[in-house]
């Protein structure tokens, strides 16, 4: 269903009341709502969390969070930096509430990203890191923070962990690419395009190919051998990456526990390391 909102208003003259005033909201409102959680459209609209959900299985999808990736897959890469300002004015409209609002939503993006977690696709990337030769991180422009702090982490767990955030200078990282090495693709809406054409260029030398990104209708999806997903959805300038963030913490954590062994010995060399060279406050 590529055009939702034309399949939403197609299916109109058969709706319900409450379905009808759903529809007509979403059809009113097509940048706002892909970023309202189910219960947030529910109250606005007038209706309950279950009707919302009995709508999205009218329109034929599992339930709101597939409808909603679909409405959201449609706006994001559409909209600009400030038409989403704007609509973070709409949305968190109430200055004291509008704080408690934002942490909600990073809490609902957390719960959905655990809710639609491929276990077994996240057991694959562990394993694929672990067996790797060399490990890449790809990740451009506000994605580059995800990737600093999976570098980081990962750098100590693995032999070789490189980021690529500048697409001047890739070619010369990534000429030697095979099928011992991982790479990872780190994108969200409005997707970079430097970091799909790594991706892409990974595939074709077999290297094993992973994508964290939003949903599964990413433009990184193609070029993945394993899909990971987190939910970023937040109506306003920037992407929210506290689901995100958390899916990397437990990739890290689960590589980490895989490689106990060999990282308690580094790990203690390393502690001596930062004592000599007095790295960390003491009281």
């Amino acid at each position: 269903m590529e055009n939702v909102y034309k399949h939403i208003a197609e299916q109109m003259p058969t709706m319900s009341k409450s379905n009808l005033r759903i529809a007509k909201y979403i059809l009113e409102n097509p940048n706002t709502v892909p970023f309202l959680t189910g219960d947030k459209l529910a109250k606005i609209t007038g209706v309950s969390p279950a009707t919302i959900v009995r709508f999205s299985t009218f329109l034929g999808y599992s339930g709101y969070p597939e409808l909603q990736q679909y409405m959201q897959s449609s706006a994001q890469q559409q909209l600009t930096t400030t038409e989403r300002l704007k609509i973070s004015k709409e949305v968190y409209n109430e200055q004291d509430q509008s704080v408690y609002d934002i942490f909600l939503d990073d809490i609902s993006n957390i719960r959905s990203t655990l809710d639609k977690l491929d276990i077994e696709a996240f057991k694959n990337a562990v394993e694929s890191l672990i067996k790797a030769k060399r490990v890449y991180i790809v990740a451009n422009r506000s994605a580059t923070a995800l990737g600093v702090f999976l570098q980081y982490y990962l750098q100590l767990l693995l032999e070789q962990v490189e980021l690529i955030h500048s697409i001047e200078n890739v070619s010369e990282r990534i000429f030697d690419l095979n099928e011992d090495d991982v790479v990872i693709g780190i994108s969200f809406a409005r997707y970079t395009k430097s970091t799909i054409k790594v991706l892409s260029y990974a595939k074709e030398k077999e290297a094993t190919t992973v994508a964290i990104t939003d949903n599964l209708l990413s433009p990184l999806i193609p070029y993945a051998d394993i899909p990971l997903t987190a939910s970023s959805q937040m109506p306003t300038f920037i992407d929210s990456f506290v689901a995100p963030l958390s899916l990397i913490n437990a990739l890290i954590v689960t590589v980490g526990k895989e490689k106990e062994e060999n990282f308690q010995d580094k790990l203690e060399s390393l502690e001596e390391i930062w004592d000599k060279f007095n790295i960390f406050h003491k009281n």
